[in-house]
């Protein structure tokens, strides 16, 4: 989950339990005001009615055309005792005037006369309006609590995307940041102190990394550069200890297999080599290069190869793949694929080389998938590499990729182990 909607989800969760317990108290406040309100002036009325009980004064009709209505009547000793002296309740009534009943707001009291009998006075005035204003304060109630709620987070929005801004920035910068690139840097001059803190940080740990990467280079370079010399003299010295003619055979046998050691040693060396200078960025002699003539004039060469093992070479293409780059390089990428497809594929199998104007495939025939998160690391060999491979050779094809802005794929479909390069 983005922290974006992470904190958007948790503010949404916060604001829902604060805004509802507002809206509930508000409206729970607003409404026992107007309760308030309306018992106010039920209580004036009644305690009119009860003095002019009191006092003897005739009582007016119990329906004399306004809001207000009473009944009034004597209740005994235990009934008065029984119950409080002032009450009130909302209820359903009967409205003579209308024939009906609607609801009201309904006053209890009990009060003694003079003479001790208990009196109860029955007041109630019809609340259509509180109910309408009810539902009115309602519903603003409601209006406000999503008016406010969307614009809290949409103000939040605001505020998170304008403030994670750097951010944002440096997750970019980390995406595209590559290692020996130091062409770019972050910038420490963003206003947000954590921030500030953090691009220093991060760019001092690229300056370290970048600086430890070169040096790495410099040493992969200068020692495969010293090993070359001794390493051909000692094949000279063997192959000349071979043509020795007092040799017997065990002896013979055991040269023959440190020869075949030196020549693994001799290409790794190379590939090391190879490695350094594309990673340095030495090839300069960069033209287009059509890919597809490449792979024809080089497939002839392992056509022999292939014959041995039984294995049908095809070639499809649509159009020209024309690619600008060193090629050298291109001839590197073009032998290593059909290097691979020979070391990973099977006896009696197929090799199929498609292309399209900004892509080409090769596939061969294979019993098992490679380890695609592997395929292209340095000294990875799948199982069924042959005896001689160096484990350089994809990572030969993925450095040269990266070097012109090439993408190198690896897929096992329907038998096939297939590797594309696209533009």
């Amino acid at each position: 989950m983005k922290l974006f909607h992470l904190v958007m989800w948790r503010m949404s969760a916060a604001l829902i339990v604060i805004l509802t317990c507002w809206a509930v108290l508000f409206y729970l406040t607003v409404m026992e005001e107007v309760n308030d309100e309306v018992d106010d002036s039920l209580a004036s009325y009644a305690e009119s009615l009860i003095l002019r009980s009191l006092s003897g004064e005739e009582m007016p009709n119990a329906s004399n055309g306004s809001n207000n209505q009473y009944y009034l009547y004597e209740v005994s000793e235990n009934y008065a005792h029984a119950y409080p002296r002032i009450s009130y309740r909302d209820e359903m009534v009967y409205i003579t005037e209308k024939a009906e009943k609607e609801p009201a707001r309904v006053l209890m009291t009990i009060f003694q006369r003079d003479d001790g009998s208990y009196m109860e006075l029955v007041v109630y005035t019809p609340t259509i309006e509180k109910f309408d204003l009810q539902r009115a304060v309602l519903g603003w109630i409601v209006f406000l609590y999503v008016l406010l709620f969307l614009m809290i987070l949409a103000v939040n929005a605001w505020v998170f995307r304008r403030n994670m801004k750097p951010l944002y920035h440096l997750l970019q910068w980390l995406e595209n940041y590559r290692l020996g690139d130091t062409s770019v840097k972050l910038d420490e001059r963003v206003p947000v102190v954590e921030f500030r803190k953090l691009n220093s940080a991060i760019n001092s740990a690229s300056e370290r990394s970048n600086e430890l990467f070169e040096q790495q280079k410099l040493f992969i370079g200068n020692a495969s550069h010293e090993m070359q010399t001794p390493l051909a003299i000692c094949r000279n010295r063997i192959e000349m200890m071979m043509e020795d003619e007092s040799l017997n055979e065990r002896q013979l046998s055991e040269l023959m297999k440190t020869h075949r050691t030196l020549e693994n040693l001799t290409r790794l060396n190379k590939s090391l080599l190879l490695l350094c200078k594309i990673d340095n960025r030495q090839f300069g002699d960069i033209k287009p290069v059509c890919l597809n003539e490449l792979f024809r004039a080089y497939i002839d060469d392992y056509k022999e190869a292939y014959a041995y093992r039984g294995i049908r070479a095809d070639v499809e293409s649509e159009e020209c793949f024309r690619v600008e780059m060193s090629e050298s390089l291109a001839t590197v990428l073009v032998t290593n694929l059909l290097k691979n497809a020979f070391v990973h594929g099977e006896d009696h199998g197929r090799i199929v080389i498609r292309f399209t104007s900004r892509s080409f495939e090769i596939s061969n025939t294979g019993r098992e998938p490679l380890d695609g998160k592997r395929v292209f690391e340095r000294f990875y060999k799948g199982s069924s590499s042959k005896e001689g491979s160096t484990g350089l050779g994809l990572a030969l094809v993925e450095s040269i990729c990266k070097t012109y802005g090439l993408h190198v794929s690896y897929a096992f479909r329907e038998g096939m182990h297939v590797f594309s390069v696209r533009a």
